[in-house]
């Protein structure tokens, strides 16, 4: 990640902190963090796995959570505010689903983003796939120093 990664572009602001009202715990600045991870704020971003947009969402997963937060009656992957909402809210929903692992909670939350809730329960907390702690270290570390 370069530094320019940790200024958000001056019109997500806005949306990062509303999508962040859907999921207290997830605090803006590390829903922030975690989307600079995962596409440095480009919204048409592609993985090699498949994943796309600003969020990074896989199309099966974004077939189940993705919503329509701008109110346009489309939930589009590559919409930002659609993908930042639906990254909020699958936040939460990791959230409650990792409830029971050990460990610290945000962690496991952001590790169930990148490795899928059922690693984080398999593995009982962060499971030891260095892709994944790498992930959860570099937004909680980008977190403490995200600009608005």
């Amino acid at each position: 990640m370069c530094s320019s990664d940790l200024v958000v572009p001056a019109a997500l602001g806005p949306v990062l902190r509303d999508a962040a009202r859907r999921c207290d715990a997830v605090p803006v600045e590390v829903l922030a963090a975690q989307i600079a991870a995962e596409s440095g704020w480009d919204e048409r971003a592609t993985s090699p796995a498949g994943a796309r947009g600003i969020a990074q969402f896989m199309p099966e997963v974004w077939k189940q959570y993705g919503i329509d937060a701008d109110g346009d009656g489309k939930a589009s992957i590559w919409n930002p505010v659609d993908a930042i909402h639906s990254a909020a809210e699958l936040n939460c929903l990791n959230r409650r689903l990792v409830r029971a692992a050990a460990g610290n909670r945000l962690r496991n939350t952001l590790a169930a983003y990148n490795a899928g809730y059922g690693a984080v329960l398999k593995y009982d907390g962060v499971p030891p796939f260095p892709e994944t702690r790498a992930y959860v270290d570099r937004i909680l570390e980008s977190a403490t120093t995200i600009t608005f």
